[in-house]
């Protein structure tokens, strides 16, 4: 093994800049609430540290890993760390970043089976067992993509080119054959869809948000009422989406419904389960997926709530020839003689593709499906129970229902002063708390009404963290 470019190794210490970072790994993870949850930087710090040109010659690692201590951690806000609750906690495990660091060293692209056939293989057999473990049918098909706003927009793409309207060859421009193409989400819908619909030359005034229940479900009659409007007004419904554990309150819209009149009217139905698709591995919420058996597309994501490191999200569709013929564009260069395999290139945007599913494949031979559970369990157990404390406190109340790892609350101060000075309360109980540096939660709105988060995803969050985080919420909420 050589050194590194500009170290000076004594013979036998080649490989010790590895040990260092795996030292530095396993330190990490062993005592991560040593550090504050969010990053105490201010805006411009790092830039103001760091020279404004790149060094003329190489530099030893043992310098440059003591910039990354001294400069770059300081900037982290630590997902990983247990007292993250805000927006979705995350979290990786220990054997997932060990599979990352081996896809990074073998560095393959997986455009092509030719080029790494293990890359493509494994990633259709891992995503058949996940898709085993959340009771979807043999008919889906997953693909591995960054995140789910890529997932989603690769979704809408091939409910367009469902309609066989010749966009892929003609476009969208200029066409005075073209009707205006719909989209039906809610007000809790994730921003992805509208942004995918921007993306696609759909427009944001073709995106339709449908009402919803007082359960932040979307209605399904509002849903069936506007797609009849739409088409009675010459205009093309394209797609529904429906959530299964929305950004602001983890709500589920009723699938099973919205499919129904979706497949009468001969609408594309996507299902965004990013979040909550994850706890249909559990048996008793497997209702959760229940109605989007029938779906035409549906997104979940292994690194928001099963401990795989961020990037990796599984679009699934029902006609994987479909979306194959919504982005195949293969140039000679690329052509190969395998006429029975799969080249992943062929089903999204993205030519080059990393080596994602390794790391799915190494949590999910770790913890198996048993350990999944147990951990998925224990973290909707412990947002019951951080409900139970709210609930039972005078003041405070909870502003949304809470079915799985998510809990949506507020603090009422004395006096009941107006609205407006109630959501500034609330905001600065908030941000008291994170900036006491042990915890780190965010907020939302809800009826235009501000409520605080806490989302409990992390695998190494205790009770005793969720405690802590309520007790200074009180304590805030005192002082004020």
């Amino acid at each position: 093994m050589h050194p590194f470019p500009g170290d000076v190794v004594a013979p036998g210490d080649a490989s010790a800049p590895f040990a260092r970072v795996g030292d530095w790994i396993e330190a990490y993870f062993r005592d991560p609430r040593r550090y504050p949850v969010l990053s105490r930087a201010k805006p411009g710090d790092l830039v103001a540290a760091l020279p404004s040109q790149a060094p003329q010659e190489g530099e030893p690692f043992e310098r440059i890993f003591g910039d990354f201590e001294r400069l770059v951690i300081p900037g982290i806000t630590h997902w990983n760390h247990p007292r993250f609750f805000a927006y979705f906690a995350i979290s990786s495990a220990q054997v997932a970043v060990l599979a990352e660091a081996l896809a990074a060293a073998l560095d393959v692209n997986a455009m092509l089976w030719r080029t790494s056939p293990a890359a493509t293989e494994l990633e259709d057999v891992t995503l058949n067992w996940l898709r085993q473990m959340l009771g979807l049918p043999d008919a889906f098909h997953g693909i591995v993509y960054d995140t789910a706003s890529i997932g989603g927009f690769t979704a809408l793409a091939a409910a367009r080119e469902s309609l066989d309207l010749d966009i892929r060859t003609r476009g969208m421009a200029g066409r005075s054959d073209l009707p205006a193409l719909r989209v039906y989400v809610t007000e809790h819908t994730h921003s992805h869809i509208e942004k995918g619909a921007i993306a696609l030359g759909i427009g944001r005034e073709n995106v339709v948000k449908i009402p919803v229940d007082e359960g932040f479900a979307m209605i399904p009659a509002a849903l069936a009422a506007a797609i009849d409007h739409d088409r009675a007004a010459g205009r093309r419904p394209m797609c529904a989406v429906a959530t299964v554990g929305t950004t602001s309150t983890t709500s589920s819209d009723p699938v099973a419904e919205i499919r129904a009149l979706t497949r009468e009217r001969g609408v594309w139905l996507h299902v965004d389960a990013a979040y909550g698709g994850p706890a249909a591995i559990l048996p008793e919420f497997r209702w959760l997926l229940d109605g989007a058996h029938e779906a035409d597309s549906l997104v979940v994501n292994p690194h928001k709530w099963m401990f795989v490191p961020i990037d990796l999200s599984v679009l699934y569709v029902r006609d994987l020839e479909l979306l194959r013929r919504t982005f195949a564009l293969v140039s000679d260069v690329l052509i190969t003689p395998e006429s029975d395999v799969r080249n992943y290139m062929d089903y999204g945007l993205q030519l080059g593709r990393r080596f994602r599913a390794l790391k799915l494949w190494f949590v999910l031979r770790t913890y198996g499906v048993s350990g999944l559970q147990e951990r998925l369990r224990r973290h909707i157990a412990l947002a019951q129970e951080l409900a139970g404390w709210i609930a039972a406190e005078p003041g405070w109340e909870i502003a949304a229902p809470h079915p799985l790892s998510v809990v949506c609350f507020r603090h009422l101060p004395p006096g009941a002063p107006d609205p407006a000075a109630v959501d500034a309360h609330n905001l600065a109980v908030m941000d008291a708390v994170n900036a006491g540096g042990e915890v780190f939660l965010s907020s939302t709105r809800l009826y235009g009404r501000v409520v605080l988060r806490i989302a409990i995803g992390n695998e190494r969050t205790t009770r005793d963290d969720v405690a802590l985080a309520w007790e200074l919420l009180r304590r805030e909420s005192r002082a004020r």
